[in-house]
């Protein structure tokens, strides 16, 4: 890592008291593993390890290859459309925890229409914001995401988030997985229904595969949003249209860190991003899989450098990009200023 800054514990302290917004966050990377432990014992589901202790050094982030073992031996315990009623509301507790009081989060569709059907998956999404909004009084919006490297499952995603959308449940759709070799004219006429259907729409893009996978999402799909997108830098016509646009990035460091996108002894790119005028917002991704948090996050770009009003400004940029109306939008504004105005 390049020359890194002190934190004090006074800034980790504020770090975890303000109240923050996030909008980039799978909620099944989010989910810790004592929770996937729980149901695989409820629901008879054997692991390959002997014991928590050794589940929870299994889930330790390792590589790429691992990762996605252990995302797909994590979500392979979830027998049961009321497993994701738990799963949810121990997401909300997670956020909670942190103080951030509202969230846009992804759920894997392509996972849910390949093994449940859509009214027992509605019936126990809603159960689980339920429990979640009433026991944690904070607020999480849902974008049910298409597997990219599934593209088979895409009509059926869209179906569930359709009618999810209709009984109050979702905002919007994403697409997800593996970047490579799924491009995102896969799924053109796909997002052309859901913005029909009065959706709004992301992308992951631009994380692992060449600024030219951002410039699809942006033509093909119509996307709002970016998710990652930090090969943008490499394309200086594309940073102008992201810069002119200020089409929001949803940026998630410790993510890029781990998974090879950003060099271990370099700074983020986000610097950068912020630097060059982009639209940037702050995220943890799969915190749980990566050992990170949203706030530590926020201790990461403190250690290269970002001041306390630019990081203050990356949250402010995190809600304004959310997909809530204006009205909600001013209302959390408010107690955002509230605790800024203390300092």
């Amino acid at each position: 890592m390049e020359k890194t800054i002190k934190v004090s514990d006074v800034l980790k302290k504020r770090f975890m008291e303000m109240p923050k917004a996030e909008i980039h966050v799978h909620v099944e990377g989010a989910t810790q593993p004592e929770v996937f432990y729980t149901l695989a014992r409820k629901n008879n589901v054997k692991l390959p390890v002997k014991n928590l202790e050794e589940w929870k050094s299994f889930f330790e982030f390792r590589d790429f290859n691992h990762f996605i073992k252990v995302y797909i031996q994590a979500v392979s315990v979830l027998q049961k459309p009321e497993d994701y009623a738990f799963l949810i509301e121990q997401f909300y507790k997670h956020q909670a925890e942190q103080n951030i009081i509202y969230s846009e989060a992804f759920l894997s569709a392509s996972f849910l229409v390949q093994n449940f059907d859509n009214n027992s998956t509605l019936e126990a999404i809603k159960s689980g914001m339920q429990k979640g909004e009433e026991e944690y009084k904070v607020k999480v919006n849902f974008i049910p995401d298409i597997a990219r490297n599934i593209p088979e499952s895409k009509d059926a995603v869209l179906d569930l988030v359709i009618q999810g959308k209709k009984a109050g449940l979702f905002v919007g759709l994403g697409l997800g997985g593996m970047e490579n070799g799924f491009p995102a004219d896969l799924f053109t006429d796909t997002y052309k229904k859901a913005i029909e259907n009065d959706l709004h729409v992301v992308a992951h893009a631009g994380e692992v595969v060449g600024p030219e996978s951002i410039c699809s999402a942006l033509k093909n799909l119509k996307v709002e949003r970016i998710g990652h997108g930090v090969t943008c830098l490499q394309d200086e016509k594309l940073m102008r249209i992201l810069r002119e646009n200020q089409i929001p990035m949803e940026v998630c460091p410790t993510s890029n860190y781990c998974l090879g996108v950003t060099e271990k002894n370099k700074s983020h790119q986000i610097r950068e991003m912020v630097d060059k005028g982009l639209y940037c917002t702050l995220n943890s991704d799969d915190p749980a899989m990566f050992s990170t948090s949203l706030v530590d996050e926020y201790k990461l770009l403190a250690s290269q450098g970002f001041s306390w009003e630019e990081l203050w400004q990356l949250n402010i940029n995190t809600l304004n990009a959310s997909f809530l109306s204006n009205d909600e939008k001013q209302y959390y504004l408010t107690i955002f200023k509230e605790y800024n105005d203390k300092f």
